[in-house]
């Protein structure tokens, strides 16, 4: 399988420009981390390389490591910050993987015991409540 090239205009790519807003938990050389608008539970947050790159077929090593060590702090905190029971770490790779979005992310969702999830589709949160959310990672993340 040849995957296609990778497309600079996907939203992540903007959002990582500046072009579009986010609410970020987390920002580094290498990696950001930010609220998914279409969350399927509270503290549902994006994780994904600086570096452009469409899935973990085409990521280089170099890049998932640093994408790797983001996703374990950012689970911790999502954990911390809920007083969650566990959390999904999930990424998708391309269509028949379920990825919808081409640029490389990996969700990372807090999870409760007999609480399913949301669909990832349909309607934006609210942009407060996510902004309350993120502060209670970023906390967290302090920690």
């Amino acid at each position: 399988m040849t995957a296609p090239a990778y497309d600079d205009q996907n939203i992540f790519a903007k959002i990582l420009r500046g072009e579009i807003p986010s609410i970020k938990v987390y920002d580094d050389e290498h990696t950001i981390a930010f609220m998914d608008v279409m969350p399927q539970a509270e503290g549902h947050v994006l994780v994904l390389p600086k570096a452009a790159s469409r899935n973990i077929l085409d990521i280089s090593t170099h890049d998932l490591l640093h994408v790797s060590e983001t996703v374990q702090k950012i689970a911790r905190a999502v954990v911390k910050a809920f007083d969650a029971e566990g959390v999904n770490v999930i990424h998708y790779g391309e269509p028949a993987g379920g990825q919808t979005v081409f640029h490389t992310h990996v969700h990372v969702i807090p999870r409760f015991e007999g609480i399913p999830l949301k669909p990832h589709t349909g309607g934006m949160a609210d942009s407060d409540a996510l902004q309350v959310q993120a502060d209670k990672i970023i906390a967290a993340l302090g920690n």
